[in-house]
């Protein structure tokens, strides 16, 4: 199974403040700017095995950290940047569409960084259900607990993400209950255009203009997209982290994705989904779309749902996978129930050490110290790559 890589790191100077890649994003055709000015993304081409995908990633990194080490430039597999001054985004139309369209707390998503891993599609119904249910994984390789200073979640990413964000529009950003077919998928993309489109008309931008810009197959930034362009099912939940801890999720998940096309795949509990079925609309019941509310008095699922064998897949209830995710961002992998499903769904959990976990157990983090963790963590990515090009 073809299997890619994005991730997008920050760029700081010698003294770790954030700053713009300049050249790094000219180091070859894989490597380009993000939609924030110090933010930067490598890539990998379409890979056979996971060896494939080290060399080409390794090769690529190795080469931008050649170039940094010239420029005084380091990158910085954060999350989030833990404090930092204002981050602006770079000037594009799209990016003027979407924040008329959503409002000024799309602001949040300057301040993620995120990895996406893009699988070649087969059986792609149960793709994407597959990755919808595997969204606890994030918490694999959560990297930042902290937003401006302040300790919000285990996960600060996919929190500000999902839970500010997108808090009007959570069906252009949060985890989408799962389909029973493909058709199903790009109509619920459809809506999605149509509701983006009447909130920028709304605001402002002309119908045309919208267009332009926008089709229903970009229109949504969610954990879980299918990229007809490319084509892939792509993943897009992780946090940017070490080379060495994005590889080894990519190699996990592609073991249980491979499973997919091979073996049963079902959902347990028969069907959650809560659609209008004379609309064919996709809804949500709760207070919080997302299904992201823990239930008073509660701390989280307690119910072992889900597993992969070789004789077939079973995938929680969505409500289930909702819980999961929910204590997957709070509370990371100190949620028994979050690794021990992580387990059965066939993640080796105790070869993960999450940053997060690393760098958490403070209240607030100041400006000063947040460029201090950016320095080390800087040292410790060219430390990761150079480890893995030995190897």
């Amino acid at each position: 199974m073809n299997t890619s890589i994005e991730v997008e790191y920050w760029v700081v100077d010698s003294d770790g403040n954030l700053t713009e890649p300049g050249p790094l994003a000219d180091v070859s055709s894989q490597t380009e700017r993000e939609f924030v000015e110090p933010l930067f993304e490598v890539k990998t081409p379409p890979c056979e095995t996971i060896s494939e995908l080290r060399t080409a990633l390794v090769g690529e990194l190795e080469d931008v950290l050649s170039r940094a080490a010239e420029t005084d430039r380091h990158l910085v597999p954060f999350g989030t940047p833990i404090n930092c001054d204002a981050i602006d985004r770079r000037p594009d139309e799209r990016g003027r569409i979407q924040k008329a369209a959503i409002g000024t707390n799309l602001d949040y998503a300057k301040y993620c960084a995120g990895t996406h891993v893009h699988l070649e599609k087969r059986n792609v119904t149960d793709q994407l259900n597959a990755l919808i249910a595997l969204d606890p994984a994030l918490a694999l390789v959560s990297s930042s607990p902290y937003f401006q200073g302040e300790r919000i979640a285990n996960g600060a990413r996919p929190y500000c993400y999902r839970k500010k964000s997108y808090a009007e529009f959570p069906k252009h950003g949060q985890l989408w209950r799962y389909v029973e077919t493909v058709g199903e998928w790009h109509r619920r993309l459809e809506h999605r255009y149509e509701e983006f489109e009447a909130a920028a008309v709304d605001a402002g931008i002309d119908a045309a203009v919208v267009k332009e810009h926008f089709s229903p197959d970009d229109v949504v930034w969610t954990p879980v997209r299918l990229r007809d362009s490319m084509p892939t099912v792509e993943w897009r939940s992780p946090d940017a982290a070490l080379p060495s801890q994005l590889l080894r999720l990519a190699d996990d998940l592609r073991t249980v994705m491979e499973l997919v096309p091979e073996t049963t795949v079902r959902i347990d509990g028969g069907s959650t989904e809560r659609r209008d079925r004379d609309t064919g609309r996709d809804t949500v019941g709760g207070s919080d779309p997302s299904g992201y509310d823990r239930p008073d008095g509660e701390d989280g699922p307690t119910a072992r749902p889900g597993h992969v064998t070789d004789e077939g897949i079973a995938l929680p209830a969505f409500e289930t996978v909702c819980d999961l995710a929910e204590s997957a961002i709070h509370d990371g992998l100190e949620s028994p129930a979050v690794a021990g499903y992580l387990e059965r769904m066939g993640f080796s959990v105790s070869d993960y050490h999450p940053i997060a976990a690393r760098i958490d157990g403070r209240q607030y983090v100041t400006k000063a110290d947040a460029r201090d963790l950016r320095l080390e963590y800087a040292n410790l990515l060219e430390e990761d790559v150079a480890e893995l090009a030995r190897s």
